[in-house]
């Protein structure tokens, strides 16, 4: 089998999908899933001059002088409270009762805090104890955010700040691409389901939860789960079944070259077009990308661990691509905590975690290779990688590691 390298690959991959038609939709549907396009301001935010205290609207020319022991004396003409209107505008020598958040009445050019004021209430006046500078706790108009104003890039991914931000300007819907439909088949006569007695010789089934789950934190829709046996008319059948329902079939197990591998010589024989088959890449080396009339098909290998990672690396790009993003993620320079020995012609991609150590390092600490069992994965922090074209590296050499958190989400057109 002739390898693609894995940058090559992951490029060929992308043509297997393109972006849905972005749609609108009420705002916490939208939870998750990504802007469309970029969000402007619709209108000031505040939308008028308001209280940012509650207190006493004023003139500030009227409280110039004002001392605790000589207070400025002024007339309470209006009340204002927040959502509704004054009454009046204010003249020299008045002052209106006012709350966080109310309008200020024209004429009004400071507001003075409740604390540094003392009603005098048998005359409805009020004596100011201290002086307001002009300005003093008005939020002006447009301060948080004015009209015209872009707020958010499309490709942004919506989570419960941004969804407040869209209520806030008084929308009830975004737009957004729809999530891509996810069938999810694993093979092999060594499954069992879970729940049911298993023999020695026998294996649990797992990848179902855990493609499945992947597939669900990509944003995607998972609408179908099967298993079958390594059959070529069982696998048929369960194949022209699947990619009738979904955008994306996913497949585990059957993926390499041996007796019982059927997966791709049946997808061959159904007319399926391989953009990707086999990758310099461990764990995943099996993995293939193909289309079957108009659905992606990824074929992953069965062990759970080199599953997760060509998921990863195929499959969930090509999730967010139907959604209209591609991820970024951040990259940072790590030494190895061991001496590392690998193939040379494939890329390793290494689960770890990061720290800092006193010598202001930064290091990773990897978790055993293989393309076994996903406990391994359990609380990685990121991928080191380990390039091709070398099998040696030392404890304490500098590599690459692939963050997984705080991504970029970029937006992507279709081509």
């Amino acid at each position: 089998m002739s390898l693609t390298s894995l940058a090559t690959a992951r490029r060929a991959a992308l043509g297997a999908l393109s972006p849905a038609p972005p749609e609108p939709v009420p705002l916490l549907d939208a939870l998750g899933r990504f802007l469309a396009r970029e969000l402007v301001a619709s209108r000031s935010v505040p939308g008028c001059p308001v209280s940012a205290m509650d207190g006493y609207a004023v003139r500030a020319e009227d409280t110039t002088h004002a001392t605790r022991e000589q207070p400025a004396r002024l007339r309470v003409t209006d009340t204002i409270y927040a959502g509704h209107l004054p009454s009046r505008s204010l003249q020299p020598g008045d002052a209106a009762r006012i709350f966080t958040g109310a309008p200020l009445p024209s004429g009004a050019t400071a507001v003075v805090r409740q604390e540094v004021t003392r009603p005098v209430t048998d005359n409805g006046a009020v004596d100011i104890f201290v002086p307001a500078p002009r300005g003093k706790d008005i939020r002006s108009e447009g301060e948080e955010l004015l009209v015209g104003t872009p707020l958010l890039r499309a490709g942004q991914r919506i989570d419960a700040s941004v969804l407040g931000v869209i209520a806030s300007l008084g929308e009830t819907r975004v737009l957004v691409r729809p999530p891509p439909h996810v069938a999810v088949l694993a093979t092999g006569d060594e499954l069992v389901p879970p729940g049911q007695p298993a023999l020695p010789h026998q294996v649990y089934e797992s990848n179902l939860v855990l493609i499945s789950a992947l597939a669900r934190e990509a944003g995607a829709e998972v609408v179908a789960r099967e298993r079958a046996g390594d059959d070529d008319d069982m696998l048929r059948l369960a194949l022209l079944r699947l990619v009738d329902r979904a955008q994306v079939l996913i497949t585990t197990g059957g993926a390499s070259v041996g007796d019982k591998d059927r997966v791709k010589r049946v997808l061959t024989t159904l007319g399926a077009t391989f953009l990707v088959d086999g990758v310099a890449l461990k764990p995943g080396k099996p993995v293939a990308v193909a289309r079957l009339g108009t659905t992606a098909v990824v074929v992953l290998p069965g062990t759970p661990g080199a599953a997760l990672v060509a998921f990863d690396q195929f499959a969930r790009p090509l999730l967010l691509r139907a959604q209209g993003v591609s991820e970024e993620r951040q990259r940072v320079r790590a030494r190895l905590d061991g001496e590392q020995h690998k193939q040379a012609g494939l890329t390793y991609l290494l689960g770890g975690t990061l720290e800092t150590r006193e010598d202001g390092n930064v290091w990773t600490r990897l978790r055993e290779k293989g393309g076994g069992h996903a406990l391994r994965h359990i609380g990685a922090e990121g991928f080191a990688l380990l390039p091709p074209g070398r099998a040696d590296f030392a404890e304490g050499e500098l590599v690459d590691f692939e963050r997984f958190d705080h991504p970029r989400y970029v937006p992507v057109e279709p081509e």
